[in-house]
């Protein structure tokens, strides 16, 4: 599952606002109301969520995510400190 056609990523995005307008979409709540330090459990992202996620980090970043990966790093703050270390390449400087 692809996040809405609504919300297109372009070039030059970066990866915390890729991510939030990515996670708001699919939480279906503005992206401004998702603070970086609460657990995205905590808005309703389940499993279905989590793999929609891991499907478009490879199909927009290029980036192997496993399905946990929300799981093992619950907040956009951790995932934004965690995907540029564990993905150097695919997020040089943060932008798209």
């Amino acid at each position: 599952m692809t996040a809405p056609a609504h919300r297109p990523t372009t070039p030059g995005t970066s990866l915390e606002r890729w991510l939030l307008d990515r996670l708001a979409a699919y939480l279906h709540r503005p992206a401004e109301t998702i603070d970086p330090d609460v657990p995205l459990a905590d808005y309703g992202a389940d499993s279905v969520v989590a793999l929609s996620l891991c499907g478009d980090l490879e199909d927009e970043w290029g980036v192997e995510a496993e399905p946990t990966l929300l799981w093992d790093h619950p907040t956009v703050g951790r995932l934004l400190a965690h995907l540029p270390v564990a993905h150097p390449d695919a997020f040089d400087g943060g932008e798209r």
